[in-house]
């Protein structure tokens, strides 16, 4: 018998590097997720395909059980050692689906490109959880790390503010649809930028002072959720540019590469790759276009509205 289960995208608004320190973050999951399909299959082993959005392959390998229960994956950094990671300690938090089982087939679906970087990991996570019925946020932490925001966007269809408090997650539905979110827009930096080496290099960078930093950031996080004009919104994303550029000690993303945008951007995650958020009062397209960026989505378009 198949079964399917989908998992939203996710994009992050603020408190990109310090929710790992227990800052709020505000975080929009997107409409683009990901599905996995389970059927049965033999020979105690997976046969695994994955699809990007485009119908292409972009991985395909066979995970035999024994290297599953036993967590035995090649030394060297691979998709076939990261998936088998995360089903050995899926196996150890639920073995069932290995000891009853004579075997998979699983198909993953992108419902976004791969290289946009909108969770390809985090709605494969939370959609192993879903499908083993155990919970994603140990899942995570377990296998490949990072605060959960992208599981808590992987399982709700509203905003979000997220925090982790003593290492749990505390997730809260957020409000937020003001009528500028028309000046709203995400475009594509034509690049992935990898979290686990972004994450490295922020801890590397971060400041000492982390109560002030987090209370500076919860505040500009409740600024922008409660902006009531396009002026507000703009003027709340600016300081935390601000604020996460002096952390990082890295030049924004708009001194860097669009000194010349009138209007606001603003990095989302991981900096320095993936999609920013520009806010402009007219529609910004021609603009990124002559600079060559050519994916530009409309707010209503990205988010789950």
């Amino acid at each position: 018998m198949k079964k399917t289960f989908y998992s939203n995208g996710k994009l992050l608004i603020t408190g990109e590097y310090l929710v790992l320190e227990g800052a709020k973050a505000f975080a929009l999951p997107t409409k683009m997720g990901q599905n996995l399909i389970i059927e049965e299959g033999n020979n105690n082993e997976i046969i695994w395909k994955s699809y990007d959005a485009d119908g292409s392959i972009w991985f395909e390998d066979t995970l035999l059980f024994s290297d599953i229960t036993t967590g035995v994956a090649a030394e060297n950094e691979s998709v076939t050692t990261t998936l088998i990671t995360i089903l050995h300690e899926a196996f150890k938090l639920n073995p069932d689906f290995i000891l009853n089982s004579d075997g998979y087939i699983i198909t993953t679906e992108l419902g976004f490109p791969k290289s946009w970087g909108l969770g390809t990991s985090s709605t494969l996570i939370n959609n192993i959880a879903k499908w083993l019925q155990i919970d994603a946020f140990t899942l995570l932490k377990n296998s490949f790390g990072g605060s959960g925001y992208d599981i808590a966007c992987a399982q709700n269809d509203t905003p979000i503010v997220y925090q982790l408090k003593n290492g749990k997650p505390i997730i809260e539905k957020a409000t937020f649809n003001p009528e500028f979110t028309q000046n709203l827009y995400f475009v594509y930096l034509n690049k992935k930028q990898s979290s686990k080496t972004a994450i490295a290099a922020y801890n590397m960078n971060k400041k000492n002072n982390l109560p002030r930093t987090i209370a500076i950031n919860d505040v500009i996080t409740s600024e922008v959720l409660n902006a009531t004009t396009i002026q507000s919104f703009a003027s709340a994303i600016h300081k935390h540019e601000v604020q996460m550029s002096s952390i990082l000690e890295t030049p924004t993303i708009k001194e860097s590469l669009f000194p010349d945008f009138n209007g606001v951007i603003k990095s989302l995650g991981a900096w320095g790759g993936d999609f920013v958020m520009a806010i402009a009062s007219e529609n910004p397209s021609n603009y990124f276009f002559s600079k060559g960026y050519k994916t530009i989505l409309r707010y209503d378009e990205m988010i789950i509205i």
